[in-house]
């Protein structure tokens, strides 16, 4: 699991409110039906933002992260990674998600992405005039992906993300598809975490360049996975700065 289901995400550098919250589903382009959260910006910078969650799905982790995003300056949309196997509904702590995981694709992950993409450029959803993604754990893997889906985005951003290697989804590894990305990217990782080893961060970071895809890559040497967690008071500064990196990623003036 990525984070404690009590954890909250850290507060980002605030602009104003987060209007409009609410639960939605949304129409997949093949038809499916895909569960999401969505805030728009108060005062808005531009940009839109995809939020891929971790391995529990839309966590209300997810849902208050959102509404930050949108405290940020940046319409946000955070969409369910089980809708199509477990339904639109609303779950609890209980929820087993472990099955469900062996049953995602990257088909139908991308046209889940790509349904929240198109619900954030229309009037509903701020229409943005740049848009990203960003993902935790598995979500993270996924946001990377998104880099090759085509979909017209600025930049796509993986909390540690398994990088490199088979994952038991059955997701591509990011860096086997770099050579495909066509935009920027921005990870971030806990130099404590034993699960994403310096040795894999190299070799995305190494499959990128060689693919000559623009890329940045952020370690807070002593932090472990899941450190971006307001309840974490030990990484309270990674988190701020970690917040600082992807709003400057996103263009936004911090």
């Amino acid at each position: 699991m990525c984070f404690d289901s009590d954890a909250r995400p850290p507060l980002p550098p605030i602009r104003g409110a987060a209007i409009d919250a609410r639960y939605l589903v949304l129409s997949g382009r093949d038809g499916a039906r895909v569960a999401a959260y969505a805030a728009r910006a108060e005062r808005p910078s531009g940009a839109g933002i995809i939020v891929v969650p971790d391995v529990r799905g839309l966590h209300p982790y997810y849902e208050e992260l959102t509404r930050r995003f949108a405290e940020a300056g940046v319409h946000a949309v955070a969409i369910d990674l089980y809708s199509r196997t477990a339904g639109t509904g609303k779950r609890d702590a209980a929820f087993e998600y472990e099955p469900h995981v062996g049953q995602l694709s990257a088909d139908g992950l991308d046209a889940d992405v790509a349904a929240a993409a198109d619900y954030l450029r229309a009037p509903e959803g701020g229409e943005p005039d740049r848009m990203y993604t960003i993902g935790f754990c598995i979500g993270g893997r996924v946001s990377l992906l998104q880099a090759a889906s085509g979909i017209g985005l600025a930049g796509v951003i993986g909390f540690y993300p398994w990088p490199v290697g088979p994952h038991r989804s059955g997701l591509p590894a990011p860096a086997e598809e770099a050579p495909r990305f066509g935009c920027p990217v921005l990870t971030v990782y806990g130099g404590a975490d034993a699960g994403i080893p310096a040795e894999a961060r190299d070799a995305f970071a190494r499959a990128l360049r060689e693919a000559g895809v623009d890329h940045r890559s952020i370690v807070y040497e002593d932090a472990p996975h899941s450190f971006f967690d307001r309840k974490a008071t030990d990484y309270a500064d990674d988190s701020a700065d970690a917040w600082r990196q992807v709003l400057t990623f996103m263009g936004i003036e911090v």
